[in-house]
């Protein structure tokens, strides 16, 4: 199907929601119960268990007995209750990612308590419309005790006043009511949004072409097929080319295959497209951390163009990656954050098959 479409169903038995563009799997969203005990998005309150001197951070004991990390160990001490969002994913045995800074997410407006301020999207850039979005947030700040930041999202360029005003006195007042809980044992006081609102949350700008919702949506739209793809190993590069992907346990590998030509041309060819290809398979593979690419065969003069391809690529992702470089052994180094549970965890049976 051409176009811009929004799925709204089920996969591996969890709620899902996927977005799909002219037909090929862009972006998904599964529920993870079961998979992990706190997932990314999700707000708690948390007390230090230990500071850690050498990596300047410091341990969090989370609830349902998790263990988290949080960078940031200013003005902390032991036995402190905060709050913390879960800002990732991370191996079964090792510590959760936390922020102390919080997001309240929305469809029109994020509320940032403790960053102060109305902020509006760079998209929007009607003057008139900018600054009766500014107005709208400073009204809604009056008379709050340490009123929380407010960023109004490129998508409020396109709704109606009282709708945004909706959702914003709503989150303010989500805001204000969790950072009032913050003092006792840890404890889940916000899970992450449900796959369908955050698929509002994150792809409704642009507006989709077409909504596809119900218990046989994934199936019929081709996006089962697509995500089960997800599963394997390899990824088609075109042309009889193939990548190897693989996710071990200290590092994600990634091999490319020509095939059969083994010219220098079909070496770059390659290489160009798992480069171009190299986001969305990260993505919806749901892999971070250390990532090492050991790119076919071709003349050190392409190394240039080759990583040309791979910052034009990255450049529109959402999740932090550094592109470090060559090794001496020719290999490529990538860092991303590990901001997904990954496909495989989610697509276990709860018995663990």
């Amino acid at each position: 199907m051409k176009g811009r479409q929004i799925v709204l169903g089920q996969i591996f038995g969890r709620d899902a929601a996927a977005l799909m563009q002219d037909g090929r799997l862009e972006d998904l969203i599964v529920d993870p119960a079961g998979a992990t005990p706190l997932a990314p998005g999700a707000i708690c309150r948390a007390k230090v268990d230990r500071l850690v001197k050498g990596q300047g951070g410091v341990f969090l004991r989370l609830p349902e007995g998790a263990r988290g990390f949080l960078r940031d160990r200013s003005g902390l001490r032991e036995g402190q209750s905060l709050l913390v969002q879960v800002s990732g994913s991370t191996e079964d045995g090792k510590a959760v990612p936390v922020s102390a800074r919080l997001n309240f997410r929305g469809r029109h407006v994020i509320v940032t308590p403790g960053a102060p301020g109305v902020n509006v999207s760079r998209r929007i850039r009607d003057g008139a419309l900018r600054d009766g979005l500014v107005h709208l947030g400073e009204t809604a700040q009056a008379g709050l005790e340490n009123p929380p930041g407010i960023v109004f999202r490129s998508i409020a360029a396109t709704a109606r006043d009282d709708e945004i005003a909706t959702e914003l006195a709503q989150l303010l007042e989500l805001a204000q009511a969790v950072a009032a809980d913050r003092e006792g044992a840890p404890e889940l006081l916000l899970d992450a949004p449900e796959p369908a609102d955050q698929a509002w949350q994150d792809w409704a700008d642009p507006a989709p072409d077409s909504i596809e919702d119900g218990a046989d949506a994934f199936e019929a739209s081709g996006a089962e097929a697509a995500v089960l793809q997800m599963l394997s190993s390899r990824a088609e590069l075109g042309g009889g080319a193939w990548a190897e992907i693989e996710a071990l346990r200290a590092l994600v590998a990634i091999d490319v295959n020509t095939g059969s030509d083994h010219s220098p041309a079909a070496g770059l060819k390659a290489n160009i497209a798992l480069a171009r290809d190299l986001p969305r398979q990260l993505r919806l593979r749901g892999l971070g951390g250390q990532i090492v690419v050991d790119f076919a065969p071709m003349p050190k003069r392409d190394r240039g163009t080759l990583e040309q391809v791979l910052r034009a690529a990255f450049r529109a992702e959402s999740a932090e990656t550094v592109l470090i470089g060559w090794t001496a052994m020719g290999l490529y180094e990538i860092s991303r954050k590990r901001d997904r549970i990954p496909l495989a965890r989610l697509a276990r049976t709860e018995d663990g098959a």
